[in-house]
């Protein structure tokens, strides 16, 4: 047999051993912070819903039963996503933007929506339960931005090739939000995005006129639109209309207040179960854990986002290619971002918007996308590599090289089984 026929009966054999993907375990400082979370989320979803699904249905698991099926789910979600190669989302990263814009469109349908609160966010097919399009939006635009900074490259300092078309793939998401109108979705969307963008290797100076832009944006709509304008004039005074503009802000401090340093005990809530704290199993959950556990307990709840930031931030920063380290950045931001704005909202240190605390709050939505998101946060931990000392990263990752940055783009060896 000749040197030829040999070498071709050979090398198809070594080719397929080189797709091998090599995986270690996962990073479980994330499992662990995300579990605690959602298990903390529904023991105090069941503390504040309880009575108040008593009084309307004569079923305290009314609200909290819901929640915990869709935990279930989110944990299903959370395990499929762990265990896929999360560079498959690169194939479907286009997919997934379109179907979100469709999304955020069909919620603007008044047949298909149902409002609440005054604002049209949940999309209600028939029988089907109600889902919150922003939610996978989130995660949509989070996957595609990962992927197209990872192929931009040094384009990204660009006006033309980066700045622009950024502007171009972020603002229809971000307007339709506000469209429903949503403004705190809105804002966490887009400065996750704007995250995302910086850390890619954007022009600073781009960054910082698009960020001036953005604040007298901001101001403008706020100016021109009654019921935000109501929220930050009812959070510089709350005590000028305690029953109107500033009510939920005094009864979300008056609920910390309550709680002390060790809290009133579970499920003695006098906010929650006298039925004076508005949203007190969604948006301002975190008062209650507050006013049940005190300052004690609002220290583990942010403790446990802090973890999930730092080891988020890891597993970006050891990712095995620019797109792990993109993506990996873009979820931790995402979360620990909502989480900053819902907790500022209860401390009366940002005005009033009605956004969920991760893993914590009642919504299905949420829950169940957060879950998706942190398995995909996962999967990237699971081929994560250990740099070493700083001068042991690939010689693209600085900022002087104008690429996206966070880690480098090559991948590692590939072991053969």
């Amino acid at each position: 047999m000749s040197e030829a026929v040999l070498r071709r009966a050979v090398l198809p054999r070594q080719r397929t051993a080189t797709l091998q993907r090599e995986a270690h375990q996962p990073d479980y400082v994330i499992l662990v912070a995300v579990v605690a979370l959602a298990a903390i989320g529904i023991l105090m979803v069941y503390s504040s819903s309880a009575m108040r699904a008593y009084v309307d249905s004569s079923n305290t698991f009314q609200i909290v039963g819901p929640q915990i099926q869709w935990a279930a789910l989110g944990v299903v979600a959370m395990a499929v996503t762990m265990r896929l190669d999360y560079r498959l989302l690169r194939v479907v990263s286009i997919p997934l933007y379109l179907a979100a814009i469709v999304l955020l469109l069909l919620v603007l349908v008044p047949a298909l929506n149902r409002e609440v609160g005054g604002s049209a966010r949940w999309l209600q097919v028939g029988s089907l339960p109600a889902v919150h399009p922003a939610e996978f939006a989130k995660l949509a635009l989070v996957v595609y931005l990962a992927h197209w900074f990872a192929r931009r490259g040094s384009q990204v300092r660009s006006w033309r090739s980066g700045t622009i078309p950024f502007l171009a793939l972020t603002g229809p998401i971000v307007l339709l939000v506000v469209r429903e109108p949503d403004l705190g979705t809105a804002t966490v969307i887009a400065v996750t995005a704007f995250t995302l963008y910086f850390l890619a290797g954007a022009n600073l100076l781009h960054v910082a006129a698009m960020a001036g832009a953005g604040l007298l944006g901001g101001l403008a709509l706020i100016v021109r639109t009654p019921y935000m304008l109501s929220r930050v004039q009812g959070f510089t005074d709350p005590w000028q209309d305690p029953l109107g503009k500033g009510f939920h802000t005094i009864q979300g401090l008056f609920a910390l207040g309550l709680g002390g340093l060790f809290g009133a005990g579970l499920g003695a809530s006098r906010e929650a179960s006298g039925l004076y704290l508005p949203n007190a199993f969604n948006d301002y959950i975190f008062a209650i854990i507050g006013e049940e556990f005190g300052l004690l307990g609002g220290i583990i709840v942010i403790g446990l986002f802090i973890v999930l930031a730092y080891a988020g931030i890891r597993t970006a920063l050891r990712a095995p290619d620019t797109f792990g380290g993109l993506l990996a950045a873009g979820i931790t931001a995402w979360l620990c971002i909502q989480a900053f704005i819902n907790i500022g909202v209860v401390v009366a240190l940002l005005p009033v918007t009605g956004i969920p605390l991760p893993f914590i709050s009642a919504g299905g939505s949420s829950l169940v996308i957060s879950f998706a998101a942190v398995g995909i946060l996962l999967s990237i931990s699971r081929e994560t590599v250990e740099r070493g000392t700083w001068n042991d990263a690939a010689a693209d990752r600085g900022r002087g090289h104008g690429r996206a940055h966070l880690p480098g783009p090559r991948r590692r060896p590939i072991a053969a089984r």
